[in-house]
């Protein structure tokens, strides 16, 4: 080798091949990626257009059912099945899902005559629905029908259809079931929705069905949580600094909160307000001489997240809940919305 040559370390060579092979596949993948969510948008964008009175006429069938809306579907569409099933009973509307091919087997006794049956094929031609839907007509059963096939057998048997565009698969080949997947689950979705709405279902309704995980604690309410009757730190304006002392240290808070006329809270004395005041007089003046007037409250029926978000924007550690007349009826420390899980 000469004095002017460079060496090239195949190890290099290997690293830049590989980098340029990388960036090239990346952004191959990403266009895939990207075609797939376009073409699922634009099967959605077509479902949206194509929505009639049937939805309708479905909505009011389920709002009808004095027992259980049963989802079923087999393959791709029982999935989805399963899922829309849980999202009609997570929002109010007691709902089960079948599998098709056990209702074939005994399974057919867990759908009564007061139920209504939500039926999912695509092809609208899978043979493992024939069972339920003989069994549908048999006893009389509401039966709705979501597929993309209009003249399709069980298109024919149902009472109302709810018939999905004939959107193309995101899949190259046209065989993996994607956009026709997400126009059902998006179906689903409008259904319960829809059928929540219909029946008013409120918020205190979820929490019901939500008890667990981050929403349920999102959910909670302050008068879930706070401290109410005798644990919450009260005091009379007149009432000597002693006293008020002597009640923020057995309940400690960190506070008390001063109650006057007609029971109502009229100001709040803290830990920064004894040491702004601390000297040789301060047991002996009065407690309307040292609090501070115009404290944050909340009520009973606050989301504890909102307390919350109070308490942060104040830069304060508690607040007093108060009725509609402003009468303390309990307490709120920054800890017990901690211990909730509310962060």
């Amino acid at each position: 080798m000469g004095d002017n040559e460079i060496a090239v370390s195949p190890r290099n060579e290997l690293a830049d091949f590989k980098h340029e092979r990388s960036a090239t596949g990346l952004a191959r993948d990403i266009a895939v990626a990207r075609r797939v969510i376009h073409a699922e948008i634009e099967g959605l964008a077509q479902l949206a257009q194509t929505l009639d009175a049937a939805f309708g006429s479905a909505l009011d069938l389920c709002v009808a059912a004095r027992g259980r809306l049963i989802v079923t579907g087999i393959g791709k569409s029982g999935h989805v099945a399963r899922k829309i099933a849980a999202t009609l009973a997570s929002t109010g509307a007691p709902a089960q899902f079948v599998h098709p091919a056990e209702a074939s087997h005994g399974d057919l006794g867990m759908i009564g005559v007061d139920d209504v049956i939500l039926a999912l094929s695509n092809s609208g031609e899978s043979e493992e629905l024939t069972d339920i839907t003989t069994y549908s007509r048999r006893f009389k059963i509401p039966l709705i029908a979501v597929t993309g096939g209009r003249n399709s057998t069980l298109a024919e048997a149902a009472d109302v259809v709810l018939c999905a565009p004939r959107a193309a698969e995101a899949c190259p080949m046209g065989l993996a079931p994607t956009t026709s997947t997400t126009m059902m689950m998006a179906l689903g979705d409008a259904l319960a929705i829809a059928l929540l709405e219909r029946k008013g279902f409120s918020t205190e309704d979820f929490q019901v069905f939500h008890p667990g995980g981050r929403l349920g604690r999102r959910l909670l309410r302050v008068g879930d949580i706070m401290h109410s009757g005798d644990a919450v730190p009260l005091v009379a304006p007149d009432a000597p600094m002693s006293e008020a002392i002597l009640v923020m240290s057995a309940k400690s808070f960190g506070c008390v909160g001063v109650r006057g006329a007609g029971g109502r809270l009229v100001g709040v004395i803290t830990d920064g307000d004894l040491r702004r005041h601390m000297d040789d007089g301060l047991l002996s003046r009065r407690v309307d001489a040292i609090m501070h007037s115009g404290p944050k409250t909340t009520t009973p029926g606050a989301f504890a997240a909102e307390a919350l978000g109070l308490m942060n924007q104040f830069s304060i550690t508690a607040l007093f809940v108060v009725d509609d007349d402003q009468r303390p009826t309990g307490f709120l420390h920054l800890h017990d919305c901690l211990r909730a899980g509310i962060a």
